[in-house]
């Protein structure tokens, strides 16, 4: 009897979720089929299916090549800062949360606290702040300035000290160091092998925060060259919704871009996907 109430499925939940599946899913739908349409097919046909012509080989050609294929240099430019970006701030949360988690000292739960603080502030508004003190120290319109701000990820350093505390025994830290291992050399050797799930969770979340990222290179960048894909397609689109002449043959450049823009994180999240997915759960498993 038991078993059979676990198999047994809820229709309202099965159809829950399939609205939910729409929700999320109808939308890069719309987006792949606009980028094969034609400026004119984009306003004269029925969103969700596609147009006359099939533009997409057509739009791809004009995407790198408009602007003497500046859009090229966005999206390496926004890899360069998303890596770099969620690569930093992984490492810093494992090093900052395993030490919140293992290293007793005074003030530990004071700045933790801080920490968890942090998390409520929206990062819109420490913008205008870190503008003024980048501007002071010369590091406005460089990628220093995209890249340092990045770094700083209190969510991650949250996320790392709760999981450190389970996944890492404190029996195998004892026997490292009765073994005249180091600090460092047990956290490269031993700790990071074991928060690997976790600092991948980090990792896919920095990524995916970073490549969105439009407010702070919009305030931040003034050369074009330097703008990553979000800054750059809104130019675009504020030309596009501009009108006239040249101006509407853009829309679909901007659509193109945009439906390329995410599939650097669609293949992220599948290769990452297993590890995120123990990442979530490992950090509940008591040892």
């Amino acid at each position: 009897m038991t078993a059979g109430r676990i198999r047994r499925r809820s229709p309202v939940l099965t159809l829950a979720m399939l609205a939910f599946l729409i929700y999320f899913l109808l939308p890069l739908f719309w987006l792949a089929v606009a980028s094969t349409k034609t400026t004119g097919d984009l306003f004269n046909s029925f969103g969700l299916w596609f147009g006359r012509e099939f533009s997409l080989p057509d739009n791809l050609g004009r995407l790198f090549t408009a602007q003497d294929g500046v859009y090229g240099r966005w999206l390496l430019n926004t890899a360069i800062y998303a890596v770099v970006s969620a690569g930093g701030a992984a490492l810093l949360a494992a090093l900052g949360g395993y030490g919140f988690a293992k290293f007793p000292f005074r003030g530990n739960k004071a700045l933790f606290g801080i920490v968890l603080g942090a998390i409520m502030v929206p990062s819109t508004a420490l913008a205008i702040p870190t503008y003024l003190i980048f501007a002071k120290v010369g590091l406005v319109n460089t990628p220093w300035a995209i890249i340092l701000p990045s770094l700083v990820n209190p969510f991650g350093l949250y996320l790392m000290r709760v999981y450190a505390e389970d996944a890492v025994p404190d029996s195998l830290l004892e026997a490292a160091r009765i073994d005249g291992a180091g600090e460092f050399r047990i956290f490269r050797q031993v700790v990071m092998r074991l928060l690997a799930p976790g600092f991948v969770t980090v990792l896919l979340f920095t990524l995916v925060a970073t490549w969105n990222n439009y407010f702070l290179p919009l305030i931040m960048l003034n050369n074009p060259s330097l703008y990553p894909v979000t800054v750059g397609l809104a130019n675009w689109a504020a030309q596009a919704s501009a009108g006239g002449g040249a101006a509407g043959d853009v829309l679909p450049l901007v659509v193109t871009g945009s439906l390329l823009s995410i599939i650097p994180l669609i293949a992220a999240f599948l290769m990452l996907q297993r590890y995120w997915q123990s990442g979530l759960t490992a950090g509940g498993v008591k040892q």
